[in-house]
């Protein structure tokens, strides 16, 4: 049951001294350190960290805003923690999900974030229902045009909700995955995943599985080279 640090900064520049004194303190046996700034999505050594925790193991940061660019991505990688059987605690805010006050903070959280979500919805029918009284064509002109930064916001915005949809078992076929993975082609891992699925669930396709992957790495959930071209089959 060992505690694991996880400590970033956004720069070189930035000293990660502080936050490692303070993770070294409270008792953490392995800390992971990362130069990523906050809206990065590549967090190898946050991945590296989460394919080391093992159940009953205690993931630690100083700050909730050291691990997580967004409430979503906060709410995501403390899921993947708790399915692996791990725990979370930020040293500087009140969450400890081995106690029942963490785990209340945790649900407060989440209902944030799904009222986050009913609101930005309820605003956008609102605000479409509103152009429409006025004679005016619905959607964003930016959309319309096809701007690229209001493009990529929607594309992010998507792999977030599929995530989301992701999250549950993903446990199961990621670790098939990391095992298999760049050694085998991704046929024989689609293969060896849908074989493990429990009866009744659908299988995957060998394209939803790459996706998967890909955006688990794009989240650092995941590590990038789980993506790698596998070796070509000598052929005689």
């Amino acid at each position: 049951m060992a505690l694991l640090g996880y400590a970033r900064v956004s720069t070189q520049a930035q000293d990660l001294e502080p936050q490692l004194r303070q993770l070294r303190a409270a008792g953490c046996t392995e800390i992971f350190e990362e130069r990523a700034s906050g809206a990065s999505r590549a967090r190898p050594e946050l991945a590296r960290l989460l394919d080391r925790l093992r159940a009953g193991d205690t993931l630690v940061v100083v700050r909730i805003d050291r691990l997580a660019r967004s409430l979503s991505h906060l709410l995501a990688v403390i899921d993947r923690v708790r399915e692996a059987g791990g725990h979370f605690r930020s040293l500087g805010d009140p969450i400890d999900t081995a106690g029942p006050s963490g785990t209340l903070v945790l649900q407060i959280m989440g209902a944030i974030a799904q009222f986050e979500r009913s609101l930005i919805v309820e605003r956008t029918r609102a605000g479409l229902a509103a152009a429409r009284a006025r004679g005016r064509v619905g959607g964003n002109p930016a959309l319309r045009s096809r701007d690229p930064a209001v493009l990529g916001k929607i594309a992010a915005a998507r792999g977030r909700t599929r995530l989301a949809a992701l999250l549950p078992g993903a446990d199961a076929w990621l670790a098939i995955v990391r095992r298999l993975r760049p050694a085998r082609s991704w046929d024989e891992v689609t293969e060896a995943v849908n074989a493990a699925l429990p009866s009744g669930q659908r299988p995957l396709t060998r394209e939803r599985l790459v996706r998967a992957v890909r955006l688990f790495a794009r989240e650092g959930l995941a590590e990038a080279a789980l993506l790698d071209r596998a070796p070509r089959r000598m052929t005689r």
